[in-house]
């Protein structure tokens, strides 16, 4: 089970990575307080008494269980090093305000009448069973074997899936990328300097705040590098300091082109060997600490490529799956066994309007540009073989493989991957300055005294 929370706290980051603090509440155990988690007082479960109210966010409540329970799925993981955790006081705080953002998020988009379906979640779920080498029917056995509600860890998924709508919501129309940007970081030097690993601690300053947040930060800030420098493990100083949404899995942003890190870091990241860290970078939204864990040059991209023709037979209201079936049945024998000309055959009977005009042609094109169906049979396939029909979405396909060849796609992927990198990096941008105001303008009531420091927005936004 320790693979599955582990996979939950990292579809959690990947998540984060798309929308920086979109976080949704862990898996809750049934038994809060078991297998040496946190101590549930004040909760069912704990010593009897009433669940009391830890915040209150707008029109929701965040329960002392919901914290409780989050928590312990977090000292669950962390549990064969436990050292890497931050003390309970400081953990509780950084995921409240996780819970709180998730709270947000999801009142936003309720408000916006985004919905998540029970296929969503389905489809969610499966990608976790896969991911762990699990049938579906497999991972909820695990989740409930280990003391888990089946049923909160969907919930959980319906709110990481909302987190990801909403921000494509809110980026959609906002984030546009012009050729000429395209163009400037590929001449970039950042951009031909390759890839970097990094990892990072993050001190948030609140939107809005004074002289005197921002001195909190930066002490904070210098607490952690004087923490690394005494020997502490980065990743450990990103769990115990960091306000990042990553912080609980060690701040490593894995591996980015150079131009992706935000030009008023770039230069400090270039001037580090691996191993090294920067010091407290003031930006916008706090300071933030770098550490370089590795460097690698860029390569090519050589792809193989296919040339391929095909016949699309798609049942219709007209032609039953079984018919089309037959027909595709058909049509392959009488192009291996009576060598009809397979061109022809694609104009009069191929139901692909793309290709049928073509005699079926596909043209040249990568393994997967198709569809994993077609990719498997196009690579087992010999030049001039043509395929057994193959059973698609689209329909039945009989594929003739006309040739391969392997292509430098460097440039035309270079270009790709830029324009991505750019279009993430304003979305990312963007969705953070979208969270920081409606953190901001947000009603949140902390009850819990010693839980407000780590949330600096919670007692303005109290007061509005």
């Amino acid at each position: 089970m320790k693979q599955i929370l582990a996979y939950s706290l990292l579809a959690a980051a990947l998540a984060a990575a798309v929308a920086p603090a979109a976080r949704a509440q862990l898996m809750q155990p049934a038994t809060p307080a078991a297998a040496g988690g946190v101590a549930a007082s004040g909760t069912p479960g704990g010593n009897g008494s009433l669940d009391r109210i830890v915040a209150v966010v707008d029109e929701e409540v965040i329960l002392q269980s919901e914290l409780d329970n989050a928590m312990n799925a977090i000292v669950r993981q962390y549990a064969s090093n436990p050292g890497q955790l931050p003390p309970q006081n400081v953990l509780a705080r950084q995921v409240l305000d996780r819970l709180i953002l998730m709270k947000l998020q999801v009142a936003k988009a309720n408000d916006q009448g985004i919905r998540v379906s029970d296929a969503d979640i389905d489809a969610a779920a499966a990608n976790v069973a896969q991911q762990n080498k699990m049938t579906p029917d497999q991972l909820r056995a695990a989740v409930e074997h280990d003391g888990y509600s089946y049923a909160a860890f969907r919930q959980q998924l319906s709110e990481q899936i909302t987190a990801q709508k909403l921000h494509e919501n809110v980026v959609r129309d906002s984030v546009t990328v012009t050729d000429a940007e395209v163009n400037n970081m590929l001449n970039s030097p950042a951009y031909k300097a390759g890839e970097v690993h990094l990892a990072h601690i993050q001190i948030s300053t609140p939107s809005g705040g004074g002289a005197d947040d921002i001195a909190q930060a930066q002490k904070k800030a210098e607490d952690a590098i004087n923490a690394v420098k005494g020997g502490m493990d980065f990743n450990a100083a990103a769990i115990r300091f960091s306000d990042a949404p990553d912080a609980l899995e060690g701040g490593d942003l894995g591996w980015r082109r150079l131009d992706e890190v935000p030009p008023a870091f770039a230069d400090a990241v270039t001037s580090l060997k691996p191993g090294e860290t920067t010091p407290a970078l003031r930006g916008p939204t706090g300071f933030h600490i770098l550490k370089l864990v590795d460097t690698r040059a860029p390569g090519k991209q050589i792809v193989t490529e296919y040339h391929a023709r095909q016949i699309l037979i798609k049942p219709s209201e007209i032609v039953t799956p079984e018919q089309a079936e037959k027909k595709a049945q058909d049509l392959y024998t009488r192009l291996v066994d009576k060598k009809e000309d397979f061109s022809k055959l694609a104009k009069d009977e191929s139901k692909d309007n793309t290709t049928a005009n073509a005699g079926g042609d596909m043209g040249w094109f990568p393994k997967e540009a198709w569809g994993s169906a077609i990719g498997q049979q196009i690579a087992s396939l010999k030049d001039n073989e043509i395929s057994h029909p193959i059973q698609t979405d689209a329909g039945w396909i009989i594929m003739q493989r006309l040739g391969a060849r392997d292509s430098d796609l460097t440039n035309q992927l270079q270009r790709d991957q830029a324009r991505q990198s750019i279009g993430n990096r304003k979305a990312d941008q963007a969705y953070e300055d979208y969270l920081r105001e409606m953190r901001s303008s947000s009603y949140v009531d902390i009850r819990v005294p010693e839980l407000r420091d780590t949330a600096p927005d919670s007692q303005a936004s109290a007061e509005k």
